[in-house]
């Protein structure tokens, strides 16, 4: 249903060619390939241009933030603009002075802000360096892990275990459901005052996508479901989930109880939410990609 526009965050922005992250060379080729660009992440943030609109700052193999990043620090995203471009992990703990012009920043506020192939990047970025971090250990014999596979893989240095963990996504559904003329949303205590958005919730194990709608259309608001039709993907990596975009269909005036997990939900028309009366999420959502396609009629 979603047609040839990919959802934010997604779509061909960078040519990831895996298979040059098997080459035991890939990190001299890059240090010798003058165009070589660099991301650089901290922590959870990463370095960002300073300005009225902001842009991901990259770097070059000269640039002191680059030269500094030791070999483990290091991840081959891939081609972005035709360019080789890594991710320079560097550590949260230490002083790290910004180049002039630029500052560390979080993404998550600002992503509607940059273009979308550099909060693409970014994503990308962001979710490897959080996975990075979460790993350091080995879930099986406790030992420290190493990257390898030009850091898209982390080995246990046990050699008696020697497990290989690679990044891993969080399954989320999301979903738009409608009776015909209103759709089914609901809001949390956080949100701010009239914002509204569709039911999302976990895949839990040994569940399918389509049972996981059910369950958690269910859970949440007590509407029982049917048609449930795939609409689009999402990564979203805040901080590595992946949102699975669904809509189905509900019987007209199906009553509406709530469980807790949410602080208002109810059916709304089209009226309501192209008058304001409801506050829409964010544009760059898939959960209003959702709601867009209900007000034109998609479901």
């Amino acid at each position: 249903m979603q047609g040839e526009r990919p959802n934010f965050f997604a779509g061909p922005y960078i040519e990831r060619r895996a298979e040059a992250r098997e080459d035991p060379e890939w990190l001299a080729a890059a240090r010798a390939d003058p165009r070589t660009r660099y991301v650089i992440g901290r922590g959870s943030t990463q370095l960002l241009r300073s300005g009225p609109e902001p842009h991901v700052a990259l770097l070059g193999n000269d640039a002191p933030l680059a030269a500094r990043a030791q070999p483990e620090e290091l991840v081959l995203l891939g081609w972005y603009r035709g360019v080789r471009c890594l991710l320079a992990d560097l550590p949260p703990s230490e002083a790290l002075e910004a180049p002039p012009g630029t500052h560390f920043e979080e993404l998550r506020p600002l992503a509607a802000s940059l273009p979308a192939d550099e909060a693409g990047l970014l994503a990308y970025a962001r979710a490897l360096g959080i996975w990075r971090a979460r790993n350091r250990y080995c879930g099986s014999c406790g030992s420290r892990t190493r990257p390898t596979h030009a850091g898209h893989c982390l080995t246990c240095v046990n050699p008696q275990c020697a497990q290989q963990i690679f990044p891993r996504l969080d399954p989320a559904i999301i979903v738009l459901v409608s009776d015909g003329e209103r759709a089914l949303l609901g809001r949390q205590a956080s949100w701010p005052a009239r914002r509204f958005s569709t039911i999302a919730g976990f895949v839990e194990p040994g569940e399918s996508l389509e049972d996981a709608v059910l369950r958690e259309v269910a859970e949440e608001t007590g509407v029982t479901v049917r048609e449930v039709r795939y609409h689009s993907s999402q990564p979203w990596p805040f901080p590595s989930s992946i949102m699975l975009g669904f809509t189905a269909r509900a019987t007209a005036g199906s009553p509406v109880r709530l469980n807790g997990e949410l602080e208002q939900a109810g059916w709304f028309t089209r009226a309501q939410v192209k008058s304001g009366e409801v506050l829409a999420p964010p544009s760059q959502s898939i959960s209003w990609r959702l709601i867009e396609g209900w007000l034109e009629g998609e479901v």
